[in-house]
């Protein structure tokens, strides 16, 4: 590996450094062997991957820590947050020379864990390990991980649970939240740690006019296409709290997420959001309030003579975040129903199929299947509103009569995946490997490498549909 630690470099008061505790009995989980190739593991590294995972073996040229930072939980003031029970191992680079960290988690308690043990179990271990591999591959920026460890120790939840760890890897950890804590409880590092966050992640904002406000300006814009990115696969986060939102628009924590199979936009995925506040539908909303929530954080770096010129300048910046989440999110629809982006109608007709699908109950995923492969027969067949069903075909039949249609359904093979993680695949996944059994992980992991792709060989029947109506669903908790 090529180190290069930088988070150290700041102010001591923003993590603590520790050594991680292993967990009894550690077992081989799942290695991601072309990640590992990417951060240009050596041959001895991969060899090791079982101890770096679990915790057992760090490294000379980073001493692990355990990063500071506050939030907003369900819109709530939650107050000082932190890693509670991972660390930051080691920043390396990658084969394109970027800057990528390698965060252990579950190796136990710091400072931070606020009454918890620290540990992560086996089942939402499993399920942020198979969620940034498929976001991955579906084009969705997220973290990753190299690899995750079983073990033979419990750790006790609702239930007693086997403990696991799991070695993500991210562009970045630093939250909204991290500018939340400084604010609150150490505001003369706020100077320098944008400077910091500039510097590392968005070097092109430091020869910008004003350095804070383009960087801010770029926040706003990648955490509205992440957002754009994750509506049109259907996904929903779950707990878009602030400290759960990082600087650079890709993925990270993953607790009660679910994918979307029959279109119900207000679906609550997580159970214990009772209020319903991070819905799919909400997202974009929430997205809007959080980056709200955070660019107050920078309103202190205003220049003296100028205070309240920053602070509309700042206001400013946050009307990147609907136009830019439209463009991306308009222009993806429409290459997913297979429309041409200009047409005046191809919003609206696009519109027009997504409310049948909430409407009927259809799946998100195989719906947009079979709009590609003209199944429009079943489509009609599944709808018990087909005088709505026929109106839209219309008018989607019509807006693409005088196109190059060829060029638009190579287009929508690009774009609309054949599989989609859905919950009973992850449970079945999880139930097996808590007997040790990891092998429909690996499936799982295998078919989501190309998830664009028919793979008639890996596939199951159960991976195509929703579960039967009468089967109650796979309900999911923020507990870990």
């Amino acid at each position: 590996m090529q180190f290069n630690p930088r988070y150290p470099l700041l102010n001591p008061k923003l993590f603590h450094q520790q050594m991680p505790v292993p967990l009894k009995g550690a077992k081989a989980g799942h290695f991601n062997q072309a990640l590992a190739d990417q951060l240009q593991w050596s041959d001895a590294d991969q060899a090791a991957w079982v101890e770096i995972c679990s915790g057992q073996k760090t490294f000379a040229e980073f001493e692990p820590l355990a990063m500071v930072y506050a939030g907003h939980q369900f819109g709530q003031w939650a107050g000082q947050l932190g890693d509670g029970r991972g660390l930051l191992i080691a920043q390396i680079l990658d084969k394109n020379n970027q800057t990528i960290d390698l965060h252990l988690k579950g190796a136990g308690a710091t400072p931070y864990s606020r009454m918890g043990d620290g540990r992560a179990v086996l089942r939402s271990v499993i399920r942020e390990y198979l969620a940034g591999h498929a976001l991955n591959a579906l084009g969705v920026a997220s973290s990753n991980a190299v690899g995750f460890t079983s073990s033979a120790q419990g750790v006790q939840r609702e239930k007693l649970e086997l403990g696991a760890m799991m070695l993500r890897t991210s562009d970045c950890h630093i939250r909204l939240g991290h500018f939340e804590w400084i604010n609150q409880y150490q505001p003369e590092l706020l100077a320098d740690f944008v400077q910091k966050c500039i510097e590392w992640h968005y070097p092109e904002c430091l020869n910008a006019e004003q350095p804070i406000l383009a960087f801010a300006t770029k926040v706003i814009q990648r955490t509205a296409v992440m957002i754009a990115k994750w509506q049109l696969v259907g996904f929903a986060h779950g707990v878009m709290n602030t400290d759960n939102l990082n600087i650079t628009g890709s993925t990270l924590d993953f607790g009660p997420y679910g994918f979307m199979e029959r279109f119900r936009p207000n679906w609550i995925n997580n159970h214990s959001d009772y209020n319903a506040r991070y819905t799919y539908q909400q997202q974009p909303s929430i997205g809007h309030w959080n980056l709200w929530t955070w660019l107050n954080n920078l309103i202190p770096l205003a220049p003296a003579e100028n205070k309240q010129q920053f602070k509309e300048d700042l206001a400013q910046c946050l009307e990147h975040f609907e136009t830019t989440f439209l463009e991306h999110y308009t222009l993806g629809l429409c290459q997913k129903m297979g429309l041409p982006s200009f047409h005046k109608d191809s919003f609206d007709c696009s519109m027009a199929f997504l409310r049948i699908l909430q409407a009927e109950q259809l799946d998100y995923t195989d719906s947009f299947i079979r709009l590609q492969n003209k199944s429009y027969t079943a489509l009609r067949d599944d709808c018990l509103d087909t005088r709505q069903f026929d109106t839209f075909l219309n008018q989607y039949q019509s807006i693409r009569a005088d196109q190059a249609t060829d060029e638009l359904d190579v287009q929508m093979f690009k774009v609309n995946p054949q599989y989609t993680l859905r919950n009973h695949m992850l449970q079945k996944a999880i139930e097996l490997a808590e007997r040790n059994d990891f092998s429909e992980v690996d499936r799982l992991f295998k078919l989501f490498n190309t998830p664009y792709t028919k793979q008639q060989l890996l596939e199951q029947t159960s991976d195509l549909a929703p579960l039967p109506s009468d089967v109650p669903e796979v309900m999911v908790s923020c507990s870990s």
